[in-house]
């Protein structure tokens, strides 16, 4: 990057930390050279506060960026969308680019969660060199080394598990250079998670073990450690599920998992030895307490976190839309629901004894029941993670109803019986259940606020404790260590209020971590590197409808199959375990293979 637009209103804004004001007083805003920027501490924080907001991988994986395309907007749901949990249900709308591409419609022109983010990567490499030789005290020179070391390693993990092989480009390319270094071949997935492996660890040496209040936002020891143990678990389930293709392009030998099974859990120690996070478990009643998680700002299970504020990205702030987009109803575009479950995946959620919470659909059908003999005794993160038919809200309790059943049987879907409406307010064509976690029962979602959506200032929670345990869980058992698993699986379950397990399978870990980690932009990634994602995601999901009784006031349930349309049928092929590099990029580049399946 030979020039910087100084645009310092936008860095500062958006960047999930704050930036030192007295860059506006340093020159006007034009153009300025390199040379200028690495003489001065203001200008060096806005070149690394530019990398954040370069970024926006970090907002649960989005691949766009700006007022209209990041996490600002709906792109924050297309990872969840795009798996089992959910998908987006503006009917006459459907932005998000998971909705086409979850039907088997990716192909060799990319467009699903992707993000080559080489840009960034030359920003971190010219500030790797440049910083060196600026005036800051050495010290602080260490420190910010190590913090776009692990941006670096963030950004190489966010595209090996999107593609595997990429090229490894550590330096900052110039144009005289010969053409193999100008046009790389790709590195094989083993080198690239090697790379990210040790730059996380090394880079955690340096980090500080506590970001100051100022600085939160920024990567701290333990949020370097939590990105090893992520990406060597990865590494470690490829190569024990996947297959080596491509010389070693794409898939990893089944040689290295267990090096790669003890490298995650030996992070993951580190962090839980450290003493520095817990389990968030303020709060009595289990439910609230496991939706304060996502509420309650640098609680105890926070590592590492994308800051936001609730002030529009276009008018200066840092927020998201989450709570404009999966309120439920009213909502200032009338629509609300954005993000719906579907029931399938609610009933994954077993019952408080650890019993399978799978609803009995052919005894439901018989008979009249309550929302609470419905979803009674469920694992409290049920109430949690989603809102449905009788969920308290505002003040009052939601209702889904989709008709009213008459005396005689029938089914009344239109105007009104008894004074009852036959409708409720909530969608009723969907799925039935929306999604609750991360939602501020006080935000005003009938504002349009800063003249855009009203904006959320929840924190997405990028590291958080209860995965570092799931992580050690799964590194333990498939190290033949069942006995730390079961004690970091029963910490989890028994903050959330259910059964503890005396045993433990590898289907178990995969279930807690589906359950917890739920709309966290964790699924996706899971079943593709357990290499399961062909059965799990090719699946024709359900939905749920209640139809109100008007005698008892109890529901007639009926299961909608099916309920994606009869047209869309989930589809994940063998070849969606990579995504495409796409024609664009091996036609400017063509020593950059193609990844296998893609014509």
């Amino acid at each position: 990057m030979k020039k910087i637009l100084l645009f310092i209103v936008l860095i500062c804004a958006g960047a999930s930390f704050s930036c030192n004001k007295e860059v506006l007083d340093k020159r006007p805003l034009n153009i300025i050279s390199d040379a200028d920027v690495f003489k001065d501490p203001a200008l060096i924080n806005a070149y690394l506060t530019q990398i954040y907001f370069d970024m926006p991988v970090l907002g649960n994986d989005c691949n766009a960026n700006g007022a209209f395309d990041g996490d600002a907007s709906w792109h924050a749901f297309d990872i969840n969308d795009v798996s089992d949990e959910s998908f987006p249900q503006f009917r006459d709308w459907n932005p998000s680019n998971a909705f086409t591409y979850k039907y088997g419609n990716l192909n060799i022109g990319g467009g699903l969660l992707d993000w080559w983010g080489y840009n960034t990567v030359r920003n971190i490499n010219q500030f790797l060199e440049k910083l060196p030789s600026s005036p800051l005290p050495a010290d602080e020179v260490k420190a910010k080394i190590a913090e776009a070391r692990f941006l670096r390693a963030f950004c190489y993990f966010s595209m090996v598990k999107r593609y595997g092989g990429i090229p490894l480009i550590t330096k900052v390319q110039d144009a005289n250079e010969p053409e193999e270094t100008l046009y790389p071949v790709r590195a094989t997935e083993q080198a690239v998670y090697d790379f990210i492996i040790a730059e996380a660890g090394e880079s955690s040496a340096d980090l500080p073990e506590v970001v100051s209040t100022d600085n939160l936002g920024r990567p701290s020891k333990y949020a370097a450690l939590a990105l090893k143990s992520r990406a060597a678990l990865y590494a470690a389930s490829i190569a024990q599920f996947g297959k080596v293709e491509l010389g070693g392009v794409v898939g990893i030998p089944s040689s290295a998992a267990q090096g790669y099974y003890q490298a995650s859990f030996d992070a993951s120690q580190a962090i839980i030895k450290s003493g520095k996070y817990a389990l968030y478990n303020a709060d009595a009643n289990k439910a609230m307490n496991f939706r304060n998680i996502f509420l309650v700002k640098n609680n105890s299970e926070v590592i590492f976190a994308k800051r936001h504020d609730n002030v529009n990205r276009d008018a200066g702030g840092n927020g998201w839309g989450v709570d404009f987009f999966n309120c439920p109803r009213p909502q200032a575009w009338s629509r609300g629901l954005y993000e719906q479950s579907y029931l399938d995946f609610a009933e994954s959620f077993e019952m408080v004894d650890g019993t399978s919470g799978k609803l009995d659909r052919a005894a439901l059908a018989t008979k009249l029941v309550t929302t609470d003999e419905l979803w009674g005794n469920r694992d409290p993160r049920f109430f949690a993670t989603f809102y449905t038919q009788n969920t308290a809200w505002k003040g009052t309790k939601l209702d889904f109803h989709a008709g009213i059943r008459l005396p005689d049987g029938s089914i009344k879907t239109d105007g009104a019986y008894n004074g009852i409406p036959a409708t409720g307010e909530q969608d009723y064509q969907g799925t039935g259940i929306g999604v609750l976690k991360y939602l501020d029962e006080a935000h005003d979602n009938m504002a349009g606020a800063n003249s855009a959506w009203a904006t959320s200032a929840q924190d997405w929670l990028i590291f958080r404790y209860a995965e570092i345990l799931l992580n050690n869980a799964e590194a333990a058992f498939e190290l033949g260590n069942t006995a730390e698993a079961i004690t970091s699986i029963n910490q989890v379950r028994t903050r959330a209020g259910i059964k503890t397990l005396g045993a433990l399978t590898r289907e178990q870990i995969h279930h807690e971590r589906k359950v917890e980690l739920a709309f966290e932009g964790q699924r996706y990634w899971d079943v593709r590197r357990w290499r399961t994602a062909v059965a799990d995601l090719s699946i024709r999901w359900s939905g749920i409808r209640y139809i109100l009784d008007g005698a008892s006031g109890k529901f007639q349930i009926q299961f909608i199959e099916n309920v994606d349309g009869s047209s869309r049928i989930p589809q994940f092929r063998q070849e969606n375990y990579y995504l495409p590099i796409t024609n664009g990029r091996t036609a400017n580049n063509p020593k950059l293979v193609e990844n296998p399946g893609y014509k």
